[in-house]
């Protein structure tokens, strides 16, 4: 297991994120330029080695109820590597247009449409779902087993 301060150094080698100290001795670590509501990708770094990585929108791992993923045991490379992954789902991806089609191994295709700062997914002309964010839908579109057409 890595030691709080191997962590420490760990997370704050990723430029993007901002430290906030917290009760304690805990540090949490936030993505400024997140494009949906959730800011902290590290969550309460506590020197006892514990803490967590939001990872909502990741496919990998199992979180909580607040999409949230226990990295006590992490090593130092799936602890960069779920860094990583958290800041870019976090991201906001740029879309050529404002609508994109989905497609799944069945071919049936799904449409992607912002509208008015949501996101909206379409089955043809009947609505499938609605989504605060672009990375939110496109999480639950590659869970229903669609990837961008």
């Amino acid at each position: 297991m890595l030691t709080f301060e191997q962590k420490l150094k760990i997370v704050e080698s990723f430029p993007e994120l901002t430290r906030h100290n917290v009760s304690m001795n805990r540090v949490n670590f936030h993505y400024e330029e997140s494009a949906d509501d959730k800011k902290n990708v590290v969550y309460h770094l506590h020197p006892n080695g514990n803490g967590f990585v939001y990872a909502e929108y990741l496919n990998d791992y199992d979180t909580d109820h607040k999409g949230m993923i226990n990295i006590r045991d992490f090593s130092e490379a799936e602890l960069r590597t779920v860094i990583q992954k958290s800041i870019e789902s976090l991201s906001f991806t740029e879309t050529e247009s404002e609508e994109e089609q989905w497609i799944n191994a069945e071919e049936q295709t799904l449409l992607l449409v912002n509208e008015e700062d949501l996101w909206n997914v379409y089955a043809g002309q009947n609505l499938d779902g609605t989504f605060r964010s672009y990375n939110e839908a496109r999480a639950y579109l590659e869970e229903e087993g669609f990837t961008r057409a």
